[in-house]
C-alpha cells in the first residue's frame, strides 16, 4: 500500500517537474514496462531527474546528461535535489555573486535545494549550505 501514496501524489503535478531517485539502485527502461530492455542502471540515490511524461505507474524521465527513458514511479521522490555542473563552483553565504564563499563544490556533487529565487538556489550538501547560481547546477 505504501507505494500507492507517492504515485497518486505525483500524478497530480503538472509536467514537467523535478524529482530525484529515491533508492540506491534504479533502472531506466526503453518503455513503461518491466518487460522492455534496461537502458541504464543508476546507483546514485538523490540524483535529480526531470519527469517529462507519465503512463500509469511509470514516469518518463530525463537525467542530468540528457538521457531519456522510463522509470517506475515508486523509485522517485519529490525531494528537490540538484547536481553541480561545469567546474568547481562557489556556494555563497547569501544569494549574491559578491557574497562571501561558504564552500566550494566540485562538478557532480549532489545536494538538496530548498528555496530558489532570482537565479539563485539554497544548496545543502549533508548540512553544509550555500547559495548557488541556477546556471551552475542542474535540477532547479
Amino acid at each position: 500500500m505504501a507505494a500507492v501514496g507517492p504515485v497518486a501524489a505525483q500524478s497530480d503535478v503538472a509536467l514537467p517537474y523535478w524529482a530525484s531517485i529515491s533508492v540506491d539502485e534504479a533502472r531506466m527502461r526503453k518503455g513503461p514496462s518491466p518487460d522492455v530492455p534496461v537502458i541504464w542502471e543508476y546507483r546514485r540515490k538523490d540524483l535529480p531527474v526531470k519527469v517529462i511524461a507519465r503512463f500509469e505507474t511509470w514516469r518518463k524521465i530525463e537525467d542530468p546528461d540528457g538521457t531519456q527513458g522510463w522509470m517506475a514511479a515508486r523509485l522517485l521522490s519529490r525531494t528537490r535535489t540538484a547536481i553541480v555542473t561545469g567546474q568547481v563552483r562557489a556556494m555563497r553565504k547569501e544569494p549574491s555573486a559578491s557574497a562571501a564563499v561558504a564552500f566550494r563544490a566540485e562538478p557532480g556533487v549532489v545536494g538538496k535545494i530548498t528555496e530558489c529565487a532570482d537565479g539563485w538556489c539554497l544548496f545543502d550538501v549533508k548540512g553544509r549550505k550555500g547559495w548557488s547560481q541556477t546556471d551552475h547546477i542542474w535540477g532547479d
